[in-house]
């Protein structure tokens, strides 16, 4: 319940299992699904890209999600719905591709309307929990609150996944769907008990004197304000840097330094490792909300800064040869990737409710709806974009080197240009509280 001092760490605990009740039916879609395809069925990787990309093009609707919650003021319902639609796109999806090989138009129809169930549903329970943990947590447990969310989320990755796999032996396309439709509605329950009684009911509001503002007027008014337009684009330039080296790291490692599979997925472990105590660090030092190291915009921008630095470094790695300091390199981007964020995280939360209404209605919705869209595509776009620029830096300078240093290198300038913009994150308006402050007393 939410309570004058907001939510108790073990309220948030609970919210954090609505992410991992999310995570763990995302990644069976988004890794076991695309594993299915590729390898068992013998289908082009491009499929399963394609689907994949198409859930993230959905997110670009976010800000449609949160502006309904908006009008309804609860959360709630939005989050409980969103989850059953991920829980349907789920096993919908898992059906789709045991039929690929036996009836390929309708299991094909099947995934394509799946994962835009998926996307949907990712959006809606996922921008609305976000307004809820902005809405009910102290602002100095934001930074410490988003951590916990964030973990519980990857927890859902790290649980599901092997256990999945295990279940999914010896392989049959019933035994995919049990496992996804199990899942799912295991998932499905775990978030409708966590969220249960978490946001009391509403109190009748007054009356409005007129009708709803539409949703295209208050999407131009959010956009309008200076604030929320330059959070955007900090949230996708910062996140494009931030996904555009999922893809290549692993085959840089191997092509340059020839590292074995194996050898490469302990660097990604490792990257993920630092991602972890990257964030729990920026919990830790801000939660008592005190002095200047709790600002979250401070450690937004340190974030950024360390992870330019280490895509230069990593990049430097590969002309310098066996002898480098690679895998130091790549803690170190997982470790400043996982401080940046965490605290831009906080300060989505805290920003959500800055800049009032001309109605008197709340924004919050509408406002982190236009953040998570802008995420969203910037993560879909982020990876491709990442792999076709080495292809085509391949193509234009000849030698694999320079080809990924040169990705890397945009990448650093594109997370330079976030910590310009993060500098600036809150400082406009005399009459609005600086983001400096936005310690974990105004943000995250």
């Amino acid at each position: 319940m939410i309570t004058p001092q907001g939510f108790g760490w073990g309220t948030i605990v609970r919210l954090g299992l609505v992410q991992t009740a999310l995570g763990a039916i995302v990644v069976l879609i988004t890794s076991t699904l695309n594993r299915v395809m590729v390898v068992e069925l013998a289908l082009p990787a491009a499929l399963p890209g394609g689907l994949v990309a198409l859930h993230y093009a959905v997110q670009a609707l976010r800000p449609r999600w949160g502006y309904g919650s908006d009008l309804g003021r609860r959360r709630t319902p939005w989050i409980v719905g969103g989850m059953a639609l991920l829980a349907l796109g789920g096993t919908g999806a898992a059906l789709g591709t045991a039929l690929l090989s036996g009836q390929p138009a309708i299991g094909f129809s099947l995934l394509v309307l799946s994962f835009l169930a998926v996307g949907i549903g990712v959006g809606a329970a996922g921008t609305s929990l976000l307004v809820l943990l902005s809405t009910g947590v102290a602002p100095h447990r934001r930074g410490a609150a988003a951590t916990i969310v964030w973990i519980m989320m990857i927890a859902g990755f790290v649980v599901t996944a092997p256990t999945a796999g295990h279940l999914l032996d010896p392989f049959s396309g019933e035994r995919l769907v049990a496992v996804s439709g199990g899942v799912s509605l295991i998932a499905f329950l775990v978030a409708l008990l966590a969220l249960w009684g978490v946001e009391p009911p509403r109190a009748r509001a007054p009356e409005r004197p007129g009708p709803a503002r539409p949703f295209a007027k208050v999407l131009a008014e959010v956009w309008a304000e200076p604030e929320a337009r330059r959070f955007t684009v900090f949230v996708f330039l910062a996140m494009l840097a931030y996904s555009a080296q999922e893809l290549i790291l692993e085959p840089f490692a191997g092509l340059v330094f020839a590292l074995s599979p194996g050898a490469t997925t302990k660097l990604s472990g490792l990257q993920n490792g630092g991602v972890l105590a990257g964030m729990v660090l920026v919990a830790l030092v801000t939660a008592n909300g005190r002095g200047r190291l709790a600002s979250l915009r401070l450690w937004t921008i340190a974030g950024c800064l360390g992870s330019a630095a280490a895509l230069v470094a990593i990049a430097a790695c590969g002309f310098a040869g066996p002898g480098a300091p690679l895998r130091a390199c790549i803690a170190g981007l997982g470790l400043f990737n996982g401080m940046f964020a965490v605290a831009a995280i906080g300060s989505m939360m805290a920003l959500a409710g800055h800049g009032g209404a001309p109605d008197g209605e709340s924004r919050h919705g509408t406002r982190m709806g236009v953040w998570g869209a802008a995420q969203g595509i910037a993560f879909g776009l982020g990876g491709f974009l990442g792999a076709a620029g080495v292809d085509l830096a391949r193509l234009a300078f000849g030698t694999v080197v320079l080809a990924y240093a040169v990705v890397f290198v945009t990448e650093a300038a594109l997370f330079l240009v976030a910590a310009g913009l993060a500098a600036r994150i809150g400082r406009p308006a005399m009459s609005a509280p600086p983001l400096g402050s936005l310690s974990v007393r105004h943000a995250v």
